[in-house]
């Protein structure tokens, strides 16, 4: 038996969905540190449980270490402490090397969480990727743009899912963002815009080899539907991947994972493929993907990946699945802010998608739509033919229409 804190923020469905996978796996007996207490986890996971503690905050080192030895008193030595979100990196690792356990190093971690280091390394490794600068003053951002122009990508050295991440087009766009600088302090991210198609890299490496990978295409990016918050996007992940088309992207994503020191994991990696067919490196992370892409992976080869990256944290071993289906899915948003009031379109989409669809979270009337880019549903869509799948994903974001009060 092998016993395995999991730390868990917030109880969110996306997040017991990894709970109830590490629980799952054969021969754990699981552990929950958290911010909620243990009432409000489900009775499937919180019957299942050899310990909880509860803290003030989840992602405070000090705290997550005291944690830990609480939860020890309970269920004994521990063996593996893991957590998906990117933010937990840094202090899930600071505390491993502080009890000695085994897992990402602190060093390995901020490769990850940094992009600015990150990039840094990505350059004197030779890893394909924008060019870029940590400005900590205004100056150092108006040098940077000397040299690479108009239009710039900014963001925060440690964000992710493109929040706080914007696109500087004009010298009104500089000059108001440069303002904002000042008054809120940096360092701030500079990075060279970067054109083409953006993907993502989703990959498994198992004692520093890559041992399987997906690949994931957005339509438009991410950025632009953060813009953009009416903007209804797509995500779609082709049946085929071990392809020739993405021979490159394969040997530079293995090549930026070994250059960050990630010995075993599953990281998220963002790409452009740029108009000459080169590819660049936007940024990666040591953590599983979100906007459901877990979900959808586990569509695509009839396996639980919540369970699998378990697994793989919990004993360094993946199974490497059977791709089956071409998947994806389409991300339903309001135009405006507020609440929803109806959603349009469900029969017209049901009659011509409908025998697609695999699984579907559909809007409800009065349900905040917020600022979340994974917007206030989804319509998830699986077949053995990739073109059937794309045309279908226009399809669902053409007919459908969130109308918000």
């Amino acid at each position: 038996m092998r016993n395995v804190v999991f730390v868990l923020p917030f109880v969110t469905e996306g997040a017991l969905k990894f709970v109830s996978g590490t629980a799952n796996v054969p021969g754990v007996r699981l552990g929950v540190l958290a911010q909620d207490p243990a009432d409000k986890l489900p009775p499937s996971i919180k019957d299942r449980l050899a310990g909880h503690w509860q803290v003030q905050n989840a992602f405070d080192a000090r705290q997550i270490a005291e944690g830990v030895q609480g939860i020890a008193e309970q269920m004994g030595p521990i063996d593996r402490l893991i957590g998906s979100l990117e933010p937990l990196q840094e202090p899930l690792a600071e505390v491993r090397a502080a009890l000695g356990l085994p897992g990402m190093s602190p060093e390995v971690a901020r490769n990850f969480r940094d992009k600015a280091v990150m990039k840094t390394i990505f350059e004197s490794k030779g890893v394909p990727c924008a060019r870029h600068r940590l400005a900590h003053r205004r100056e150092e951002a108006l040098d940077f743009l000397a040299d690479v122009g108009l239009p710039v990508v900014v963001k925060p050295p440690a964000g992710a899912c493109s929040v706080d991440t914007f696109r500087l087009e004009t010298q009104g766009d500089l000059d108001a963002y440069l303002a904002r600088m000042a008054a809120e302090g940096g360092p701030v991210l500079f990075e060279e815009f970067l054109r083409g198609e953006e993907h993502s890299l989703d990959a498994v490496t198992v004692n520093g080899r890559m041992v399987w990978y997906s690949i994931s295409k957005y339509w438009p990016s991410p950025l632009t539907v953060m813009e953009n918050p009416w903007m209804q996007w797509c995500v779609l992940s082709p049946r085929h991947v071990d392809v020739p088309a993405y021979a490159s992207i394969r040997e530079t994503g293995e090549n930026a994972v070994r250059a960050l020191g990630l010995t075993t994991g599953l990281t998220h990696m963002e790409w452009f493929q740029r108009p000459d067919g080169s590819v660049a490196v936007s940024e990666i992370g040591a953590r599983p993907p979100g906007a459901h892409f877990m979900t959808l992976l586990s569509h695509a080869h009839d396996v639980d990946f919540h369970g699998a990256w378990a697994k793989l944290m919990v004993d360094d071993t993946f199974e490497v699945p059977e791709r089956k289906y071409a998947v994806g899915a389409a991300y339903l948003r309001g135009a405006g802010t507020g609440r929803v009031k109806a959603v349009h379109g469900i029969a017209e989409a049901n009659a011509e998608i409908g025998s697609l669809v695999v699984e579907a979270r559909l809007p409800t009337p009065g349900q905040q739509q917020g600022n979340a880019y994974d917007g206030v549903g989804f319509v998830m869509l699986r077949h053995e033919d990739t073109d059937l799948v794309a045309q279908a994903l226009r399809r669902a974001v053409e007919i459908l229409r969130v109308e918000l009060e």
